[in-house]
């Protein structure tokens, strides 16, 4: 499978580098990317973990974690088809932005292509994405990209003893292709 994708014009998708290490730790020092990862990454040898761990999952075909570049290979975010399973032909879409990347239509770019790719290399058919209902820019991530909202899951995330409500969102892979914005 490829590991890496044109998404449009200067903006690309590709696995992760050791190099990387820098601009992932800038990225999860943001106080809007708190709580998206399992263990903190909060130095130099955290943020290399964690690329590590990217490329485990894509090893053992469970993940395929993308970093979302630009024309000049400076990393934007990450987007991520993952827990995958094949037996179903389904995965679970993920992605985040840098803050200087931010409403710019980075992420739902790096979605189309995810998907695209998702569906033409990896052999899926159906891939889910959730957002916190309070997140109205990750859910215009999600309809820019062409998935299409399925429902509510009620208090499904808990950050800092709070519960919230997680809208779902689905693309398969006969949906008609999203307009490029």
């Amino acid at each position: 499978m490829r590991e890496r994708v044109d998404a449009s014009a200067g903006l690309q998708l590709r696995s992760w580098q050791v190099g990387d290490a820098s601009a992932v730790l800038a990225a999860f020092a943001d106080p809007l990317m708190r709580g998206q990862s399992h263990e903190p990454v909060d130095s130099a040898r955290a943020a290399e973990r964690w690329i590590t761990a990217r490329g485990d999952q894509w090893a053992a075909g469970s993940g395929y974690s993308f970093a979302v570049v630009d024309g000049g290979g400076r990393v934007l975010g990450q987007v991520c088809v993952g827990p995958v399973d094949l037996r179903h032909g389904t995965g679970w879409v993920s992605y985040w932005t840098t803050a200087p990347a931010r409403g710019r239509g980075t992420a739902s770019r790096a979605c189309r292509a995810v998907a695209r790719w998702a569906f033409d290399d990896a052999g899926l058919f159906r891939l889910e994405l959730g957002h916190r209902t309070n997140n109205p820019a990750s859910c215009g991530v999600a309809r820019a990209a062409g998935f299409a909202v399925e429902g509510r899951q009620r208090q499904k995330l808990e950050y800092d003893g709070v519960r919230y409500d997680v809208e779902l969102h689905a693309r398969l892979a006969t949906d008609p292709e999203p307009a490029s914005s």
